[in-house]
């Protein structure tokens, strides 16, 4: 109990030190250049101070090595400091001189290898089910990179609304740390991981009242790729000998921010763009086409983001097969809702487009007349 209550004093002493640090580093916003001009791809109409991040990382720092010095290893927290700073560092550059997509991989890839060789953390081995025991071997360092890659970058393309990556972060985060504080009892995770979660995750609440609709300070490219990098580097800890369902639980926790990253790619892919390239067909954006306003769909993004994590939180408590049938209904149902809200492209309805072909005749003989017709005009 004494345990628990100490604990609390320090998370709640940590969201106090972030929301005190979130005017400063506002300041310091205006005053380095880090701000947000109005643009076409951009939501506000004024100029706007960003590197937000900043703050959520000086908290999450000084509390890391001062206030709870007790309880994580100094030599861990130096590790996700300085791992961290070097993702902080290119977000910052990034937010005011504005980096290309390739300049601001290089500096992520640069942290990414020092997770791998300076902290030496990697993802060594992965069990399936009626597979058994596979190991990475040499694979575990492209693994592990391509893993801290993939969702560093998920959260910075989610960042199009006020508030939005923010809580997306703070629901993932709450929900790995009950995952990582469940896990801990079995040895699965070392105590200091889920420690460190709800440290980052009080850190972000702190700053959140700053972020939230009407924004006064932005998130940035340093607080969204800090936070990205963070979630994948801290869901690793679980992750070193993973098994099918800690490897899938991080990727349905972040499903949001995943599911529009991949129908991002896709889409691109699909209109010959660069992937790197900028569109206005983000679930925020599509949702907001449809008539959401600015706060109204960020909330609606939430709950989506909350429902991810509480059948997350289901596989505490499944078996193989109810974890099967529950990636296949996620899959399904991800499917649907993108193709209701036209992620991938309005007219690429697959799954919908069968559920009104059957049982409705008039609608099979109008879509055969329209391939008759498109085979007609190929011939001409």
């Amino acid at each position: 109990m004494n345990f628990i209550l100490s604990l609390a004093i320090r998370l709640i002493a940590t969201l106090l030190l972030a929301l005190g640090i979130t005017p400063i580093v506002k300041k310091l916003a205006f005053k380095i250049g880090a701000v947000d001009q109005p643009s076409k791809r951009r939501i506000n109409t004024k100029p706007m101070p960003t590197a937000g991040g900043l703050a959520i990382y000086l908290a999450f720092s000084i509390s890391l090595v001062f206030l709870f010095n007790e309880l994580i290893p100094i030599k861990y927290a130096l590790h996700l400091i300085v791992s961290s700073g070097i993702i902080v560092i290119t977000g910052l550059i990034d937010d005011i001189y504005e980096l290309t997509p390739r300049q601001k991989l290089i500096g992520i890839m640069i942290a990414a290898l020092y997770i791998c060789f300076v902290f030496d953390l990697t993802i060594k081995t992965i069990t399936l089910p009626y597979i058994g025991l596979i190991s990475l071997g040499s694979l575990s360092y492209p693994f592990t990179i391509l893993w801290i890659l993939a969702l560093t970058n998920a959260i910075n393309l989610v960042d199009g609304l006020d508030g939005l990556a923010t809580g997306i972060s703070a629901i993932a985060l709450f929900s790995m740390g009950i995952v990582g504080y469940v896990s801990s009892f079995s040895g699965a995770v070392v105590l200091q991981v889920p420690i460190t979660i709800f440290i980052l995750l009080a850190s972000v609440l702190g700053f959140f009242p700053y972020n939230f609709y009407p924004a006064k300070l932005f998130l940035g490219d340093t607080g969204a790729l800090f936070l990205g990098f963070m979630i994948s580097v801290l869901s690793i800890q679980g992750l070193k000998n993973a098994t099918f369902i800690s490897l899938i639980t991080p990727l349905i926790i972040l499903g949001v921010p995943i599911t529009d990253t991949v129908f991002a790619m896709l889409r691109r892919k699909i209109n010959n763009r660069p992937i790197s390239s900028a569109d206005k067909m983000h679930l925020h954006h599509r949702l907001m086409s449809l008539g959401f306003t600015h706060r109204g769909a960020v909330l609606m993004i939430y709950c989506l983001a909350l429902i991810f994590s509480t059948i997350a939180l289901l596989y505490l408590f499944t078996n193989t097969w109810a974890t099967v049938l529950l990636v296949i209904a996620i899959t399904l149902g991800i499917q649907i809702l993108s193709e209701l809200l036209g992620l991938l492209d309005t007219d690429r309805q697959p799954l919908l487009t069968a559920f009104k072909y059957i049982g409705n005749k008039a609608y099979r003989t109008q879509v055969k007349a329209e391939r008759q017709e498109k085979k007609a005009k190929k011939r001409k």
